[in-house]
């Protein structure tokens, strides 16, 4: 698991109007690490010229200087159209340190209106960041995004580039590959690149992109790191249909001696989320272009917003690595070899399903309330204990709670869904609290919570649970409902998922008629994402302490993708219980296993408890909407990575 955090100075640049060649936009920034500090190299755009064809403002190449990565000075114009394959336009940079010169790959327009022919790859040379002195077109074809590996790879300089980025209909989608040479002036060489092309595909990197309609292209310069060659880059999904597009960045992880061969690669690990992603001169926009190793461990990502500014987001490489490590044996957590630790039985109110599980730890004791179904879908509450977490001790035959109000008796088809789901319990003093999902086969699903108290369950008095009380408003779609295990200023914090969101609301009691009035928004779907559909809570949150920092509550939650694949993902909120200080940018679980794949529904695991005991966090969860699974995790891990 790995959390992305942008930086908080975003945008890092930005266009300044009294400079007439960066006056309309600067974006687009490729970035090299130097022992002062960070120097990037831009794409700007100036004012339009009258005189010009189009009517607009050229793009040019600026660079920018900054010794603490995140305010720049020194910004100059370094390349211009000069040459007759640039005099349209030079763009998107690349820019690498090799063997004592720097090589700035770019975009060149050759020619207007723009399309495949004229645009191609240029290359400039300089001794200097700021004073290139020679110009070179590099590709006779339709490219972009070229960038140089910084070392040689057995004896050669490597180039990364994008072939064919511009649809035609002989080369119809964009191609990653790989050139090879002894000598830099090799590149110069249209014949080099004749022979090149007519073997395009032995030179090409795996196949990145997941649907037809989707785009790639090279983002960042590789960076080299114990585990391959990292390569931060550009996927853009339904990109020839601009009502859907989506613009995101991956990262793919390559061999060291073969960087042909892909190790493993992420999901889109950031999408436009931020007013300056959202807005600009092109909307809804993150294009990766630049990526260094910072201080402490960080990953920096330099990337264009809205085509219109340029801006950062750092993330632990340790963490980034260990999620693309294709030997881990799971993500996150580690499932226990017992799992299914309980499955359907019988003929009466488990027979059917026993699926999505709370917990609790009391004296001891895990006591692990599921949902049961019987052979005409009615859900009720059995229970389980385990001492150590993992192994099931004790199973009670009969439901420890049953449907007893109006909004939670079926009133559908007889084999209709109905009763009470998917429960979380929480203890706040000597009361433990169950919130669940009552559903009557008709209306929509609703909220509802029961209480009991702690020396009544222990000794098995469920006869004691409180009358339920409906807890959000009817014919809402509500539901996921979990209490947080404290009280904020002498109210219950009620967790709460309204459509496809997660929100929040502060109670002064759990009564009949004390309904949630408000979302207070805690976590959102992200377009593009693994938690593209809807989110929603998972256990209750966990309280965690951090060293001078006070204590924090960690959130497990849900997350469901465009294709219904049910994944579990983790949250860090302020004390207050509302406040989001970071979220992971990978899932922390998925479906894997069997059980987890085919089922009630397909593709599922979904939690609804947790409990720790010392840095040992077990969670229990419903797989595929059929048997409850247990895993393990390290407490200290997750709270590390998330803060």
């Amino acid at each position: 698991m790995f959390v992305i955090r942008r930086e908080a100075h975003n945008p890092i640049l930005a266009p300044q109007r009294e400079r007439p060649w960066e006056a309309v936009a600067t974006y687009n920034p490729s970035a090299v690490r130097t022992k002062d500090g960070v120097r990037i190299f831009y794409r700007a755009i100036g004012n339009p010229d009258a005189l010009q064809t189009p009517h607009a403002g050229l793009s040019s190449i600026g660079t920018a200087f900054s010794n603490d990565g995140v305010h720049f000075h020194s910004r100059q114009q370094v390349i211009h159209a000069n040459e007759e394959w640039d005099k349209f336009g030079c763009e998107d940079p690349r820019v690498t340190f090799f063997e004592g010169k720097w090589y700035c790959f770019y975009t060149a327009l050759g020619g207007y209106p723009f399309g495949p022919d004229n645009i191609k790859v240029a290359l400039a040379v300089g001794d200097e960041p700021d004073n290139f002195t020679e110009r070179h077109l590099i590709t006779p074809f339709n490219a972009k995004a070229a960038t140089l590996f910084p070392g040689r790879i057995d004896g050669d300089i490597v180039l990364l580039l994008t072939a064919h980025t511009d649809w035609t209909a002989e080369h119809p989608r964009p191609t990653i590959a790989l050139a090879r040479a002894k000598h830099i002036e090799d590149f110069y060489d249209p014949k080099y690149w004749q022979r090149w092309h007519e073997h395009l595909s032995d030179h090409a990197l795996p196949e990145l992109r997941r649907e037809d309609g989707d785009h790639i292209e090279v983002g960042a310069s590789p960076l080299f790191t114990e585990k391959g060659w990292l390569l931060v880059y550009s996927y853009i999904q339904n990109y020839y249909d601009e009502h859907k597009r989506i613009f995101s960045i991956e990262v793919a992880l390559l061999d060291h001696d073969n960087p042909q061969k892909l190790i493993s690669r992420t999901e889109p690990i950031l999408v436009p989320q931020e007013f300056y992603e959202e807005y600009g001169i092109v909307p809804n926009i993150v294009f990766p272009s630049g990526a260094t190793l910072g201080e402490r461990g960080m990953l920096e990502i330099w990337y264009s917003a809205a085509d219109t500014v340029c801006a950062k987001v750092v993330l632990k490489l340790r963490d980034l690595l260990f999620a693309l490590d294709p030997e881990r044996p799971a993500r996150t957590f580690l499932r226990a070899p017992e799992n299914p630790i309980l499955s359907p039985r019988g003929d009466g109110f488990e027979s059917h399903d026993v699926l999505n599980a709370g917990a609790i730890d009391i004296d001891g004791s895990i006591y692990i309330l599921y949902r049961a179904m019987d052979k005409a879908n009615t859900s009720t509450i059995g229970l389980a204990v385990s001492r150590d977490g993992i192994h099931i001790d004790e199973r009670l035959s009969e439901p420890i709670y049953k449907p007893r109000a109006d909004f939670e008796q079926k009133k559908g088809s007889p084999t209709g869904n109905s009763g009470c789901e998917d429960p979380r319990i929480v203890r706040i003093g000597n009361q433990l609290h169950m919130t669940y999902t009552a559903y009557d086969g008709v209306r929509a699903p609703s909220g509802a919570v029961s209480s009991i108290g702690v020396d009544d369950f222990l000794a098995r008095r469920f006869d004691m649970w409180s009358t339920p009380s409906l807890l959000t408003p009817e014919n809402i779609d509500d539901k996921d409902l979990s209490l947080l295990p404290e009280k904020i200023k002498g109210n219950y914090l009620l967790y709460h998922r309204i459509n496809n969101r997660l929100c929040a609301d502060l109670l002064p009691d759990l009564t009949s008629g004390k309904h949630v009035t408000r979302c207070i928004e805690i976590l959102g779907p992200r377009k593009g994402m693994w938690d593209s559909e809807k989110v929603g809570s998972a256990a209750p949150p966990i309280k965690v302490g951090l060293p001078g920092k006070g204590h924090n509550w960690l959130m497990i939650y849900h997350g469901v993708s465009r294709h219904g694949k049910y994944r579990l993902g983790a949250a860090l909120l302020a004390g207050d219980g509302t406040t989001l200080l970071s979220r992971t940018a990978d899932p922390i679980f998925e479906p894997l296993e069997k059980y987890e794949l085919k089922g009630e529904v397909s593709n599922v695991v979904f939690s609804c408890g947790a409990v720790v005991r010392g840095d040992n966090l077990i969670m229990y969860y419903g797989g595929a909407d059929r048997v409850v699974g247990v895993a393990t995790s390290s407490l200290a891990h997750i709270v590390d990575a998330l803060s």
